[in-house]
């Protein structure tokens, strides 16, 4: 049976951070975490996952429904993974399996890489190597065009992404809640900053960790991705050992294209 899904908040360090979560309490933790998009994107298989996991898909300060506000220093991928152990913490979780996309799951190979609290790894079309930033993304490294960048400039940009971002065609209820947070100053300048502060760095530099460590890791990934290319996930599986790749129909959100499939990569990962 599928559990139903909630949104509840948590304050970490003074702000309150929004969650989705599924499943039960005594079930073993599941992060998941969202990059330039939020945690909407994990939506469609929280139900499915909520079977087998206590689910926490978390929205980072300034994204989604989470108050706070992002600096390029405080968005970048290890302050990022500090902000995600801050949460665990307050959420009385120690140690916790972990999810990743986009972003996130550079956010979540720093903190297999870095740290012994986590047991297995799902990097859903994750940034990997020196697969980022994608030009849309770089250019806001410049601070004259994060200052220029308005409401209706993100709004643009952030619709035209996520409609390439999926194979099916979003409905417009479904696009409007997408692009929903988007909708606010302090959220433009948070995702300004994330995008600012991306930096291949944080990615290739702990490969040598991961290498090591060798964690039970699971890619599971859109093959028609057109901004993070499957090609990164077959060289993933190649040089860290523990890595196995599921390859679904889909592009950079497969949860929206193939949901079952994605749900049932997922949960074979972490039952195994």
């Amino acid at each position: 049976m599928e559990h139903p899904v909630d949104r509840r908040q948590i304050e970490v360090d003074g702000t309150e951070l929004s969650y989705l979560t599924s499943g039960h309490a005594r079930d073993r933790p599941l992060l998941l975490l969202h990059g330039t998009f939020w945690s909407r994107v994990w939506q469609p298989v929280l139900p499915a996952l909520g079977r087998i996991r206590r689910c926490i898909a978390l929205d980072l300060p300034g994204f989604g429904r989470s108050a706070g506000e992002l600096d390029p220093g405080r968005a970048s991928v290890p302050a990022l993974a500090r902000t995600v152990l801050d949460a665990a913490d307050a959420l009385g979780v120690e140690d916790f399996d972990l999810a990743g996309h986009d972003i996130g799951g550079g956010i979540a190979q720093h903190l297999a890489a870095t740290g012994d609290r986590v047991h297995r790894m799902v990097l859903m079309n994750s940034v990997a190597f020196d697969s980022w930033p994608v030009p849309a993304v770089e250019r806001f490294r410049d601070p004259e065009v994060r200052a220029a960048t308005t409401v209706e400039d993100l709004l643009e940009a952030r619709e035209a992404s996520t409609r390439r971002s999926t194979l099916r065609r979003l409905g417009d209820d479904e696009l409007a809640d997408y692009l929903s947070p988007w909708r606010e100053p302090t959220r433009v300048r948070s995702w300004t900053a994330m995008a600012a502060a991306a930096d291949p760095r944080w990615t290739l530099d702990i490969v040598p960790a991961l290498q090591r460590k060798a964690l039970p890791t699971r890619l599971v990934w859109g093959r028609e991705d057109e901004f993070q290319r499957i090609g990164f996930a077959r060289r993933y599986v190649e040089e860290i050992p523990g890595a196995d790749l599921v390859e679904v129909a889909g592009k950079h959100i497969p949860t929206e294209d193939s949901p079952r499939e994605v749900a049932d990569a997922i949960i074979g990962h972490l039952d195994g």
